[in-house]
């Protein structure tokens, strides 16, 4: 079938939308009609990255309903409405194998195995997860990267209990997301850091309660004032090297013996090529430095998500601040690249 997609050709530019062509669905995949997506910083990363593959399409983040589905897929069919992922339902040690999708763009196969910024999207049913129709159809889409990004390094990777410290660094979808969670179980105090004041005040809604402008202080020295020696957790959504250096100073020591364990950096964003840690700072203290690569179990998380927005605990619509219409991708890149966009934005099918 033929259907239209934000396709990116060209290193440096933005997708422009075309014509695709979608085979029918292999027997472990799905067809899925979609009603919204979320638009990803790491696409921009995608967008300026001289090694991705182009032709090829975009977007990690959906919601939708089931169109098509392959004879081996068990767990969806065709009317249910989904969320479309890059997380699998499944865990794979490593890298899960990126088949291509099958779409082609004038005859070429496009190398990309998710893709949710088109009207219809072929995936392979591992990141399908099933919602219930009660749900709404579009801020929905943005539990499949966002949500489970920010809140499962919160929840699953640092497990954060009531009365820890928490630093978020970066307020965008992610970061938000991590605060909202922090909030959610109790953490005190939880200590947004970003280098815009509006955007440091936005988080406060979200359960910050403590703004750091990081263009105007040190925020380690800002970190460790407020919380007497440093953070249980601080967390990096952003991805660029000051903050990836500076999550782990900001969390507080430890000391000698066993299980005298300082606090946790962890990186959440997409990393830097190269970053310059003191070594001491793990060793003396115990301070830990770890990964946390959408740290969620897609279909239990999925639904705890979704009951919490259903229950007013993490409002997903105020977390989506802007929406465009898929003819508007350029737009919308060029406003989440200048950093127009607070929160998350998303397509609108």
């Amino acid at each position: 079938m033929k259907t239209r997609a934000a396709i990116h050709t060209t290193l440096g530019e933005y997708p422009t939308v075309e014509e695709v062509e979608v085979p029918d669905p292999q027997p472990d995949q799905v067809l899925v009609k979609l009603f919204s997506s979320g638009i990803c910083h790491s696409q921009l990363h995608n967008i300026f990255d001289a090694g991705f593959g182009r032709p090829t399409t975009l977007g990690h983040e959906g919601t939708g309903v089931i169109a098509a589905a392959g004879r081996d897929v068990t767990h969806v069919k065709e009317g249910d409405h989904v969320i479309v992922t890059w997380v699998p339902r499944t865990p794979v040690i490593g890298s899960p194998p990126r088949i291509p999708a099958g779409v082609t763009f004038r005859e070429q196969l496009m190398p990309t195995n998710i893709y949710t910024w088109g009207e219809h999207t072929l995936a392979n049913s591992q990141y399908v997860v099933p919602i219930s129709k009660d749900e709404p159809t579009d801020t929905s889409c943005i539990v499949g990267c966002a949500v489970l990004t920010g809140a499962g390094a919160v929840m699953n990777t640092a497990k954060v209990r009531p009365g820890d410290s928490v630093a978020v660094f970066g307020v965008g979808g992610v970061g938000l997301s991590a605060i909202r969670a922090a909030s959610i179980l109790e953490a005190y105090p939880i200590i947004a850091v970003d280098l815009a004041d509006d955007k440091l005040e936005f988080a406060k809604e979200f359960g910050a309660t403590h703004g750091v402008n990081a263009s105007q202080v040190n925020p380690v020295e800002a970190i460790l004032e407020l919380t007497g020696g440093g953070t249980d957790y601080s967390f990096d959504t952003i991805g660029v090297r000051v903050t990836a250096e500076q999550i782990l100073p900001s969390v507080r020591i430890g000391g000698n013996g066993a299980d005298n364990h300082g606090g946790m950096a962890v990186m959440v964003g997409f990393p830097p090529e190269e970053i310059t840690i003191n070594p001491k700072l793990l060793m003396m203290g115990q301070r830990r430095f770890r990964g946390s690569l959408g740290a969620t179990y897609p279909e239990k998380d999925f639904a705890t998500f979704l009951r919490w927005n259903r229950e007013g605990k993490f409002p997903l619509d105020k977390l989506v601040t802007r929406r465009y219409p898929l003819d508007d991708i350029a737009q919308a890149c060029d406003d989440l690249h200048h950093g127009r966009i607070f929160g998350r934005a998303i397509l609108e099918f």
